[in-house]
């Protein structure tokens, strides 16, 4: 008998599967007011449809928070609704990467000694982010396996030797499965829009490929982002070689601006509000339950015109990650 989890706020909800339901870790729930105590509950699994009830209290929260809204992703580790700080992008094919991404994802292709992701995930853990959440699709079930050793979750965030000195909480990893549930990557708007309802707001954006072991998520930038009417603040880059016009000029108020006289590279890097995932600047419905695909950068641009992206330059070290040769480079000694 296969077991569904619906997760709502911090509870799981077990319920047995009717006969020919299909088992999977991924559903959405939506939720509509019952005629009593509990509420009914439409669960979209794959192409099935079933029924289920949930507690009130449980589900008017869910309401509130996102619309109606409520997506897991995982049986084992039940995501926690809107708890996740970040969102590690890890579901690109890679083409450029191959024949070295024919057999293994993007993102654990290993720089001096260890996947380019896992940079990205301690650097998270360092600056307090602890809640992950990871896209996967091409060979996604490699980033699963290697997350599920306990001992690469502890060297995530080593814990401090003295023992009087509090624990740090440990890292945890949840992911959507866009290769699993829809067959393919849902691009970059499309798939966060999927994650959404897992994810803080605001929460941080970064790819899985870029290597900026330097950078700070810091909680002073967060904090002032959300005292801010932006509904994203990415970080700018110097041009490198493969963009030399770039993407974004930065005006001196800090807006970020679609044309100017000098333009710098989206590095991938940001922070980013729910508002920007809903209308009129994003039409995909909450929780992405049709798996419809969507670039990020038209949000961005739509964005920026109503002066609502926010940027700054970040000058340390950073790559995409997107050559062989990029990626051989950094094995280098002295460099960075």
């Amino acid at each position: 008998m296969a077991i569904a989890f619906a997760v709502v706020m911090s509870e799981v909800f077990v319920k047995e599967a009717d006969p020919g339901w299909v088992a999977t870790g991924n559903f959405i729930v939506h939720t509509s007011d019952g005629p009593n105590d509990m509420d009914q509950a439409v669960v979209a699994i794959l192409s099935k449809m079933r029924y289920c009830r949930i507690a009130r209290r449980a589900s008017c929260a869910l309401v509130h928070a996102v619309g109606g809204y409520i997506h897991g992703m995982c049986m084992h580790d039940p995501l926690l609704l809107g708890q996740c700080g970040a969102m590690v992008m890890a579901a690109g094919r890679g083409k450029r990467m191959r024949p070295l991404t024919d057999t293994c994802p993007k993102p654990l292709l290993r720089v001096r000694g260890k996947p380019l992701m896992q940079w990205a995930i301690e650097a998270l853990a360092r600056d307090g982010v602890r809640n992950i959440l990871i896209n996967t699709d091409w060979l996604g079930e490699q980033i699963e396996a290697y997350f599920a050793d306990p001992s690469i979750i502890a060297a995530l965030a080593p814990q401090h030797p003295d023992a009087a000195t509090p624990a740090d909480p440990p890292v945890r990893l949840s992911f959507s499965r866009e290769g699993h549930d829809f067959g393919g990557a849902l691009e970059t708007a499309g798939g966060i829009t999927r994650a959404l309802p897992g994810l803080a707001d605001p929460f941080w954006l970064l790819a899985g490929d870029i290597f900026a072991p330097g950078f700070q998520f810091c909680e002073q930038q967060r904090a002032a982002f959300i005292a801010s009417d932006a509904l994203a603040h990415i970080w700018l880059v110097p041009n490198p070689a493969h963009n030399p016009k770039g993407d974004f000029a930065l005006s001196s108020e800090g807006l970020a601006r679609n044309e100017g006289p000098l333009r710098h590279t989206y590095s991938t890097i940001g922070l980013f509000r729910h508002a920007l995932f809903a209308p009129p600047y994003c039409e995909i419905a909450p929780g992405n339950p049709q798996g419809t695909r969507a670039a990020l950068a038209p949000l961005l641009r739509l964005a920026a015109q109503h002066d609502r992206l926010t940027a700054a330059l970040y000058t340390g070290p950073w790559t995409d990650v997107g050559t062989p040769e990029r990626l051989a480079r950094l094995q280098l000694p002295g460099v960075f």
